[in-house]
């Protein structure tokens, strides 16, 4: 319209012709419009590719879970068929004939021929009071027979970590007590089976193995399926997989086997990203309709705005002076020259907005901790949300009421703080003052808060509270860990400095045996030192996250032996015995040889400081099934049953009366938490004979 711009560069002075150099009003409508057109399709396109994720993982996890009740389901199948193979194979004649006739040698060669087609591993004939006559797969009998007397006709047996679990059944032959026993094997040749099946890959794990493997990827998702009971699937992203998980147990409730499941997300991906490209093509398109349309509408909107900007500088001509910013598009400025006209009704509201203000700027200060205010009288007038949370009181509650009744600060020495040391009377006069109160809130709660006083504006004083609680415990926990500290190296210090004082005057004059005894002395404190050293960097190490262990074959004799060395010079300052009996047959474990030292070293060094002088100490191990046991035994007084479950706490210190000092309280804490990180167990307890015993459970090593 060059019209009208001709005619407003005419009405305009130099500063409005300005404002035609300006983006026009189309433009920015037309801008706005493309942006909003755009983000709302980016945001349905992001919406839909998130759903449509989400809907290939569903679909990916119920691929896996189906396929997981497929395999179960045909696994029980098996079961039946094995039963079903089982009667028919005791009620062959032949076979009742050679148990009628004791003719055991034979039943071996019948076996074998009759057990290829019932597709059994192993078959069995179960004669009482002889050993089981067998052909297949060797079986330990000794676990699948418990489990035949505990099942019933089908059963599910486990015997190791390294033998695949068995699922099999059994007859009677002839209602007699000899029985047909048919077992397969849950091997990887099963799982084929299955996951043929299934139509996905399956896996059959044994139980024990999967307990006594270090954790990986699919850890997570067995030990969800064995808590569930029935399954659990997800996707791990580690692998870019879908995986299933089902435990398979017998009818005892023992877990035997878990089935897995596996589904490459490559196979679910790639349908979803051609989805996604055909969504992303269709946004471009959508878009770029949105721009033609937006330049479209612009141009209609624009144009009736001219002509009332047009119209309204025209009547606005006379005063050009005001105040009023010429901010926005060329139209939307010159419009703003028309406003003039409430000018006047600006100056009379002008008083009014800076007392608003000003009562603004009061509550707001400090919005970020607790914050109240209150009047002349100190009565509250306002909590905000963190104030009401902080003192334990709604807002409601508290306005109208005498700050010092809400606060309740602590009155040392019965002299209330609201009459002699308020920090809102001293901001009063000194502008503003900050005091650290020990206030009762809640029913029995002491916090320490700071309280920050400003100044009083228009009868208005407002407070900023800061809780310090928690910095506070910090700081005495901070305080009492470096006063244990010093005073835990400053004992085997000044021990050897005397040793040394004594040691440097009688070079010359003193006999060997008190040498040597000085210098034992100096090896005792140099030990100390190192044991209170090491549980330090140990405790840092377990605080900033650094549990990482070297996995290797460790023998727990040899670090049995190595504490030894490190705590005898201990032991022998106390006249202690140390009797240690350790199985020579005693499994190997798979640990961090350094770190289960140092819990031997302060398991032993613990016992030497509880224990009589003169006392013996004893260390023995043994083996309990998968696991390995070692302990450590003393005539300490032991631990007080209520204490019981708090000795392996951090800085959790002994009684007063204990021999020595009572330490940093590390020493126990950190044998819980290296022997955690192995998988194993501590625990205390008093003997049938009233000694203390400590001991460690560690599982065994994998095949030993």
């Amino acid at each position: 319209m060059p019209g009208l711009a001709d005619s407003l560069q005419k009405i305009l002075p130099a500063g409005g012709r300005a404002l035609l150099d300006r983006p026009s009003l189309g433009a920015w409508l037309a801008g706005i419009n493309v942006l909003v057109v755009l983000l709302v399709i980016g945001g349905i396109s992001v919406s839909a590719i998130g759903l449509l994720r989400d809907l290939a993982d569903e679909q990916g996890l119920g691929r896996v879970r189906l396929a997981g009740a497929s395999a179960r389901e045909e696994l029980r199948r098996h079961s039946e068929d094995t039963l079903t193979a089982s009667r028919t194979l005791a009620a062959r004649p032949t076979l009742q004939r050679l148990i009628r006739e004791r003719r055991l040698a034979s039943l071996a060669p019948f076996l074998k021929r009759a057990c290829a087609t019932t597709g059994a591993d192993t078959c069995a004939v179960i004669v009482p009071g002889a050993a089981p006559v067998a052909v297949g797969r060797p079986v330990a009998w000794d676990t699948v027979l418990p489990a035949i007397a505990e099942q019933g006709e089908r059963f599910l047996a486990i015997a190791n970590a390294a033998e695949a679990p068995l699922a099999g059944a059994r007859a009677s032959i002839a209602g007699g007590p000899t029985e047909v026993v048919l077992l397969r094997a849950l091997d990887p040749a099963l799982a084929g089976v299955l996951g043929e099946r299934a139509g996905l890959e399956v896996r059959l794990l044994n139980y024990l193995a999967f307990a006594a493997a270090p954790a990986d990827e699919f850890t997570g998702l067995h030990t969800a399926a064995l808590a569930d009971g029935r399954s659990a699937a997800e996707r791990i992203e580690a692998l870019d997989m879908y995986a299933a998980s089902l435990p398979v147990s017998a009818v005892t409730g023992e877990v035997v086997a878990l089935i897995e499941v596996r589904l490459p997300a490559a196979a679910i991906d790639s349908s979803v990203r051609s989805l996604i490209g055909q969504l992303l093509a269709t946004a471009v398109v959508l878009g770029l309709l949105a721009v033609g349309a937006g330049a479209l509408l612009g141009r209609r909107i624009a144009d009736p705005m001219r002509n009332l900007t047009a119209a309204a500088s025209r009547l606005g001509q006379g005063d050009f002076s005001t105040a009023i910013p010429l901010n926005g598009p060329a139209e939307v400025g010159t419009l703003a020259r028309t406003m003039e006209d409430m000018r006047s009704n600006l100056v009379a509201l002008t008083d009014t907005l800076r007392q608003r203000e000003a009562e603004a700027q009061a509550v707001l200060q400090g919005v970020i901790e607790g914050v109240f205010a209150v009047d002349r009288d100190r009565r509250i007038r306002y909590l905000n949300p963190r104030a009401e949370q902080l003192l334990g009181i709604p807002s409601g509650e508290a306005v109208g009421r005498f700050c010092g009744d809400i606060l309740r600060p602590e009155a040392p020495g019965g002299v209330r703080p609201c009459d002699s040391n308020c920090p809102i009377l001293k901001a009063r006069t000194a502008g503003s003052a900050r005091d650290t109160e020990r206030l009762h809130v809640g029913e029995g709660n002491i916090r320490t808060c700071v309280i920050t006083s400003a100044g009083m504006i228009n009868d208005i004083q407002v407070q900023v509270v800061r809780d310090e609680t928690e910095l506070e415990s910090a700081r005495r926990a901070r305080d009492s860990v470096l006063a244990n500290i010093s005073h835990e190296f400053r004992t085997p210090l000044a021990s050897q400095l005397a040793s040394i004082e004594l040691l440097r005057e009688g070079l010359d004059s003193l006999g060997p045996e008190a040498r040597r005894d000085l210098v034992l002395s100096l090896e005792r404190g140099a030990i100390r030192l190192t044991r209170l050293i090491d549980n330090l960097l140990e405790s840092v190490r377990i605080e900033s996250g650094q549990t990482s262990l070297r996995q290797q074959r460790v023998s727990l004799g040899d670090v049995i032996d190595e504490a030894r060395g490190q705590v005898e010079a201990l032991l022998l300052q106390r006249q202690q015995q140390l009797s240690i009996d350790m199985p020579d047959d005693l499994p190997a474990i798979d640990g961090d040889a350094p770190r289960l030292t140092q819990v031997f070293v302060n398991l032993l060094a613990n016992a030497g400081k509880f224990a009589p002088e003169g006392s013996e100490i004893r260390v023995g191990g043994a083996t309990a099934g998968s696991a390995v046991l070692v302990w450590v035994e003393d005539e300490g007084p032991g631990v007080p049953e209520p204490a019981e479950g708090s000795i392996f706490d951090r800085f959790h210190r002994g009684a007063s009366e204990e021999p020595e000092p009572g330490g940093l309280g590390l020493g126990l804490w950190i044998v819980k938490s290296i022997i955690d990180r192995h998988g194993g167990t501590v625990v205390a307890a008093r003997t049938a004979g009233n000694r203390t015993r400590f001991t460690v459970t560690l599982p065994r090593a994998r095949g030993a």
